[in-house]
C-alpha cells in the first residue's frame, strides 16, 4: 500500500493584480479585500489551505498593498510573508518565483487570490488534500485543480483544457472531450521556477512547456467554483455560497 505523503506546509497566494474590471469598487481597496457574503475572498482562499495543514503562505501584494497587509497581519494562521511589488507586477509567473524564493524549497500549493471554492463534503477528502496526495514530482511539473464549466459560478465560459484519462493536460481546442476550466490552484515543487527569470512573465508559458514535455497533469474539484470578476458577480457569487454552502 503506497504511502501517503505529507501534507504540503508551504503556499503561495498571487494577490497582486489590480481588479479593473471590478471597478468602482477597487478604486478604493484591493479585490482580494472585497467581501463576498460578508467575507473578503484572500480570506476563503487561506482558510482552505490552512485546512489542509499549510502553515505559512506567501502572498505578493502591489495594489493598495498598505490595505492587504493591515488586513492579513490580523490573521495568526497560516504565518503569512509578503512579497512586495509595490515598485513593479510581476504578472503571474515572475510574481510566483520571486514569491518561492520567501519560502523554503519543496513542494508547494499555489492559488489565485479571487479564485475559491464552497459546497465539499467535510467528511470526504477536500480538494487540496486530493491535489496535494495526486502530485508526483517524478512525473508532473504540475499538477492543477480544474473544474467543468457546469460547476462554475461568474466565469465567462472560456474552456482552458481537456483532462485525458489518465490525468495529462492538454490545452482546449474546439471538439476535444473533457474539457475544462483552470481553478486556479496549483501542486508544485518550487525547483520548477528555481531559474526563472528574474522580470515579469506569464506562468501559462510553463503550463505549455509542460504540455510539450508530457508533465501537466490534473484533477477535477468537488464542490462548486466561483469567480468573481464583475460587481453583478458579486451577487451571483453569494447566491451560490447560500445555495451550495457546506454539504453535510
Amino acid at each position: 500500500m503506497p504511502t501517503k505523503p505529507p501534507p504540503i506546509k508551504n503556499a503561495m497566494i498571487l494577490a497582486a493584480g489590480l481588479g479593473t474590471r471590478l471597478r468602482p469598487i477597487t478604486d478604493t481597496m484591493p479585490k482580494p479585500l472585497v467581501r463576498i457574503a460578508g467575507k473578503p475572498m484572500i480570506d476563503y482562499v487561506l482558510d482552505l489551505l490552512s485546512a489542509v495543514g499549510v502553515e505559512t503562505a506567501c502572498v505578493n501584494v502591489h495594489h493598495f498593498a498598505d490595505q492587504m497587509e493591515a488586513h492579513l497581519k490580523q490573521r495568526s494562521h497560516p504565518a503569512i510573508v509578503f512579497s512586495d511589488e509595490r515598485s513593479a507586477l510581476m504578472n503571474s509567473g515572475g510574481g510566483l518565483a520571486k514569491g518561492l524564493k520567501l519560502l523554503e524549497a519543496g513542494p508547494v500549493l499555489v492559488m489565485n487570490a479571487d479564485l475559491f471554492w464552497v459546497g465539499e463534503y467535510p467528511a470526504e477528502t477536500s480538494n487540496l488534500e486530493r491535489l496535494a496526495s495526486f502530485f508526483d514530482p517524478d512525473r508532473m511539473d504540475m499538477a492543477l485543480l480544474c473544474v467543468r464549466n457546469a460547476d462554475t459560478t461568474g466565469h465567462n465560459g472560456k474552456l482552458d483544457f481537456a483532462l485525458g484519462a489518465d490525468g495529462r493536460l492538454t490545452r482546449y481546442q474546439e471538439g476535444m472531450v473533457n474539457p475544462v476550466v483552470y481553478a486556479g490552484a496549483i501542486a508544485m515543487h518550487s525547483r520548477l521556477l528555481a531559474s526563472a527569470p528574474d522580470d515579469a512573465f506569464n506562468l501559462n508559458i510553463y503550463f505549455d512547456r509542460a504540455i510539450v514535455e508530457k508533465r501537466l497533469f490534473g484533477i477535477l474539484l468537488e464542490g462548486h467554483w466561483l469567480t468573481v470578476g464583475t460587481p453583478d458577480a458579486i451577487g451571483e457569487a453569494e447566491a451560490a455560497i447560500t445555495r451550495f454552502g457546506v454539504r453535510k
